[in-house]
C-alpha cells in the first residue's frame, strides 16, 4: 500500500437519503434499550450504595453537590435524584441515553479516521458503521452501563469522543482559535467528569504525528494554538488533582500513597493487565465485575516481564508494518495511550475493571476493522459476517446485562470466578440478607471469615442475618466482636436493639450511650432510644428523642412512624406526661 497524504476533504459522493439513517438510529437504539432492559429497574449494586446520589445528602441542594471533584458527573446524579430520589429508573436511562449518544460519535470518529487512512471512500460508512455498533453492544461495555456509578467511565467518554471529533472535523489541518476553545471546552467537559481524560492531548498529537509520516513535526506546528492552551491546562489540572494523585481523600484505594504496593509493582502488573483487556475483547467469556487480579511484586512474578516483552513487541511490528498496517498500528498505540492514566504508575487498588475500557476500546475496535475489511470475501458476506459479529455481541450484551439486574446474581457471579477473593462473597451474603435469606446470608458469611479475619461492618451484618434467624446470642456475640475490633455507633446501637428486643432496658441504654460516646449524631441511636420510651409508656420523651433522629436523618420512617404512634399516645386521655 502506498502511503498517500490523507485526504481531509473527500470528494462528494451520493448521500444516503436522511430516512436511512434515522431508520438506523431508531432500530440501534430500540436494539440497545433490549440489550440492556434488564438493568432498567436495577438498584444500587456495589459501590452504588456509597455514593452521595444514594444517601440521605440526595436531599442537599445543588450548591452541596458541585465542587472540585467530578462536578459535571455529579451535575447528572443531582439531576437523577430530583426526577426519581428513591426509583433508579432514570439513572438506568441516563446511562442508556449516554452510550448510544457517544457510540454516535464513535461513527463520526472511525469514519474521519478511515479517510485519514485512505481507504477507499465507499467503505468509510459500512466500516464506521459496524465499528460504531460494535462498540455500542460489545458486552465488555456492560459495567459502564449497566452498573450506576459506571457513568463515570461512559459520560468522560462520551465528551472525551466529542472533543476528538472536534479535533478530528476541524475545517483545515491548522487547527482555527473556534475550533481550539470548542476542542478544549469539550475536553474540559471530559476532566471534569473523570480525571483520566487528561490523556486526551495526547491523543490527539498520536493522531498528528501518526496520520502524517512525512511531515509529523509539521503537523504538530500547525497546530501549536491547541496544544499550547492544553499545555497550561494540563498544568492547571495538575495542580487540582495533585492531592488525588497523592492519594490524600481518595479513602486508600488510588494514589502514590497507596500501601497495598508500590508504583512499580501496579506497572509490573499492567503490562498483565494490558494483555487481559484485549483477550477479553476477542473472548468476553470470562468478565467479572471484581476481578481476582494479583499483584506482580517483582518484575518476574506472575510472568510479568514475558506481558513487557509480547507489549513491545506488538508496538515494534505496529511500526515496522506501519505502511501495510496503518490502521491496526494507529489502533494498538490510541490503545495503549487512552489506558495510561489507569495502566501506568499511578496505583489503582483494583489493577484491572472493565469500565476502564470504555473509550479505550476504540482501538481495538479499530484493529478488528482493519482486520475485517482484508478478508477475501464478497461485500455481501463480509457485511453478513459483520452484522453477525454485531448480533452475537448483542445477545451477550443482553445475557451480561442479566448478571447486572440482581445483587445476587451478579456477586454469585463473581464469587464463582473470584472464589478466593473477600470482597464478592461479603457482598453476596449482605445481598442474602437484604432479600430475607439469612439462612443463606449466615452460610455466606462463613465461608467469608474462611477466606479473611472478618471486618467490623461484616461483624456487624453477620449479627444482623442472625438475629433475622431470631438466634439473638449469636447476634449479640458478633455484634459485640465488631465494637471490640473498631468501636462504632453502628455496632452498639444494634447492641442496644437486641436487649430492647428482650425488654432488658437498662442494658439497652447503656448500649446506646456507647454508641452515642462514639458518635453523637448517628441517627439510629436516638431512634431506638425513642422507640424504647415508647416501649416503657415514656410518649413525651420519645417524641423528642424521635424529633432528634429525624432531625439527623428526615428519611427516617421508623422515626416518623414512632412520633405519630407517641402523638396519638400522648392525645390519648388519661395519657402519661
Amino acid at each position: 500500500m502506498k502511503n498517500r497524504k490523507p485526504d481531509l476533504h473527500p470528494a462528494p459522493r451520493a448521500a444516503t437519503s436522511p430516512g436511512v439513517w434515522v431508520g438506523v438510529a431508531l432500530a440501534a437504539l430500540i436494539a440497545l434499550f433490549w440489550a440492556y432492559a434488564p438493568t432498567m429497574n436495577t438498584g444500587f449494586l456495589f459501590d452504588d450504595a456509597k455514593q452521595r446520589f444514594a444517601m440521605t445528602a440526595a436531599k442537599d441542594p445543588l450548591s452541596e453537590w458541585i465542587g472540585p471533584v467530578r462536578p459535571v458527573l455529579m451535575l447528572t446524579y443531582f439531576i437523577n435524584t430530583r426526577i426519581s430520589p428513591a426509583d433508579t429508573g432514570s439513572y438506568h436511562l441516563f446511562n442508556v441515553l449516554i452510550h448510544a449518544l457517544c457510540g454516535l460519535l464513535i461513527f463520526f470518529v472511525i469514519r474521519r479516521i478511515l479517510a485519514l487512512a485512505a481507504l477507499p471512500a465507499k467503505s468509510h460508512t459500512p466500516l464506521a458503521l459496524f465499528g460504531a455498533l460494535l462498540f455500542l453492544f460489545h458486552p465488555l461495555q456492560t459495567e459502564s452501563v449497566a452498573y450506576i456509578s459506571g457513568r463515570s467511565d461512559a459520560l468522560c467518554g462520551l465528551f472525551g469522543a466529542a472533543a476528538f471529533a472536534a479535533f478530528l472535523y476541524r475545517k483545515s489541518p491548522a487547527i482555527s482559535w473556534g475550533s481550539v476553545i470548542v476542542v478544549v471546552l469539550l475536553f474540559a467537559a471530559a476532566v471534569l467528569t473523570k480525571e483520566q481524560a487528561v490523556i486526551l492531548p495526547a491523543l490527539f498529537l498520536l493522531t498528528d504525528l501518526w496520520w502524517n509520516p512525512q511531515s509529523p513535526l509539521a503537523a504538530v506546528r500547525a497546530n501549536w494554538k491547541l496544544y499550547a492552551v492544553l499545555a497550561v491546562g494540563a498544568g492547571a489540572g495538575l495542580a487540582l488533582f495533585w492531592s488525588l494523585i497523592l492519594g490524600i481523600g481518595t479513602g486508600n484505594s488510588a494514589g502514590f500513597a497507596l500501601k497495598d504496593f508500590t508504583w512499580y509493582q501496579y506497572l509490573f502488573t499492567q503490562f498483565r493487565v494490558l494483555v487481559t483487556y484485549p483477550i477479553n475483547f476477542v473472548f468476553p467469556a470470562n468478565l467479572n465485575a471484581d476481578w481476582d487480579f494479583p499483584i506482580s511484586h517483582t518484575i518476574l512474578e506472575h510472568g510479568a516481564l514475558f506481558y513487557l516483552v509480547f507489549l513491545l513487541a506488538c508496538a515494534a511490528l505496529a511500526l515496522r508494518y506501519r505502511r501495510g498496517f496503518a490502521l491496526s498500528g494507529y489502533g494498538f498505540f490510541v490503545f495503549l495511550v487512552l489506558l495510561v492514566p489507569t495502566s501506568s504508575i499511578l496505583p489503582i487498588q483494583d489493577p484491572i475493571a472493565e469500565r476502564r475500557m470504555y473509550f479505550p476500546i476504540l482501538g481495538l475496535i479499530l484493529i478488528a476493522i482493519d482486520l475485517l475489511r482484508r478478508l477475501k470475501m464478497e461485500p455481501k458476506a463480509l457485511a453478513a459476517l459483520a452484522g453477525a459479529i454485531v448480533l452475537v455481541a448483542a445477545f451477550a450484551t443482553h445475557a451480561r446485562a442479566e448478571v447486572w439486574s440482581d445483587s445476587v446474581k451478579l456477586w454469585q457471579d463473581v464469587a464463582e470466578k473470584s472464589p478466593r477473593k473477600f470482597r464478592p462473597h461479603f457482598q453476596l451474603a449482605f445481598a442474602y440478607y437484604e432479600l430475607g435469606q439469612y439462612q443463606r446470608a449466615v452460610e455466606e458469611f462463613e465461608k467469608t471469615a474462611a477466606i479473611q479475619k472478618p471486618t467490623p461492618d461484616m461483624l456487624v451484618d453477620w449479627g444482623l442475618a442472625y438475629d433475622g434467624l431470631n438466634q439473638p446470642d449469636k447476634a449479640l456475640e458478633k455484634f459485640r466482636q465488631a465494637a471490640a475490633m473498631e468501636p462504632s455507633a453502628h455496632a452498639w446501637t444494634q447492641i442496644g436493639y437486641i436487649y430492647a428486643k428482650q425488654s432488658r432496658w437498662k442494658e439497652a441504654m447503656d448500649a446506646f450511650d456507647a454508641a452515642e460516646k462514639v458518635d453523637a449524631n448517628f441517627p439510629a441511636i436516638w431512634m431506638y432510644r425513642g422507640q424504647v420510651a415508647l416501649a416503657t409508656n415514656q410518649p413525651a420523651a420519645a417524641i423528642q428523642l424521635f424529633q432528634r433522629a429525624l432531625e439527623l436523618d428526615s428519611g427516617q420512617a421508623p422515626a416518623r412512624d414512632g412520633m405519630q404512634q407517641a402523638q396519638r399516645l400522648l392525645a390519648a386521655p388519661g395519657a402519661r406526661r
